[in-house]
C-alpha cells in the first residue's frame, strides 16, 4: 500500500527558493460566497496583482462556506481576509484591498516609510 506525502510549507518554501523564485508572491484570498464584498475584493486583487506582479504571484481564491477547514486552518474570523504565504514574513489583510498604496506596502511593493509620510 502506497502512503501520499504531504508537502509542508517550509518544503514548498525551499522548493521556491531552490528554484530561484524569490519574486514569486503566493496569496490566498479567503471570501464568503459572492456577497458584494467578496466580489470587490476578489477583483481589486486581481487588478492589483496583474497590474503589480504581472507573471509573479498565485492567487487562490477560497469560498470558507465551501471549504470551511481551510478557514479554520488558517484561524480565518473575518472576510474578506487576504493571507500573503511568500515571500515572507507572512502578512494577513482584512476588508475589501480597495486602500491600493496599503496593498502593496502590506506585500513588500512599496516602503513601510511610504505609509507613515501619507497618514
Amino acid at each position: 500500500m502506497e502512503m501520499k506525502r504531504v508537502k509542508t510549507s517550509t518544503e514548498e518554501f525551499e522548493k521556491a527558493a531552490a528554484k530561484g523564485d524569490w519574486a514569486k508572491h503566493v496569496l490566498r484570498l479567503y471570501v464568503t460566497g459572492m456577497t458584494p464584498k467578496s466580489t470587490q475584493a476578489i477583483a481589486n486583487v486581481r487588478k492589483l496583482c496583474e497590474k503589480h506582479l504581472t507573471d509573479r504571484y498565485e492567487l487562490k481564491v477560497i469560498d470558507i462556506y465551501q471549504q470551511p477547514e481551510l478557514a479554520k486552518e488558517e484561524q480565518i474570523i473575518a472576510t474578506p481576509t487576504l493571507i500573503k504565504k511568500l515571500p515572507l514574513p507572512l502578512r494577513r489583510f482584512i476588508g475589501d484591498m480597495s486602500d491600493t498604496e496599503r496593498f502593496l506596502v502590506g506585500i513588500g511593493l512599496k516602503p513601510q516609510e511610504f505609509m507613515s509620510a501619507n497618514q
